[in-house]
């Protein structure tokens, strides 16, 4: 079984952008699937502890 998950944080908007369109191209040629269709951010108790959380986005995908 050669399956293995993969998950990118991002800071920037070009970044993830980056990101989003390799996982796209990569899930079109069924070498990933993607987890989550949008990105996971952090939801407002983690934005009053850590302030820096607010522009980083998590993405997911699979290797299948």
């Amino acid at each position: 079984d050669r399956r293995g998950r993969l998950a990118v944080v991002s800071y920037h908007s070009l970044e993830d952008r980056i990101v989003k369109l390799t996982f796209g191209d990569y899930q079109r040629k069924r070498i990933i699937r993607i987890i989550n269709k949008k990105p996971i951010i952090a939801d407002r108790n983690e934005f009053r502890t850590n302030p820096k959380s607010g522009s980083a986005k998590l993405r997911i995908a699979e290797k299948i």
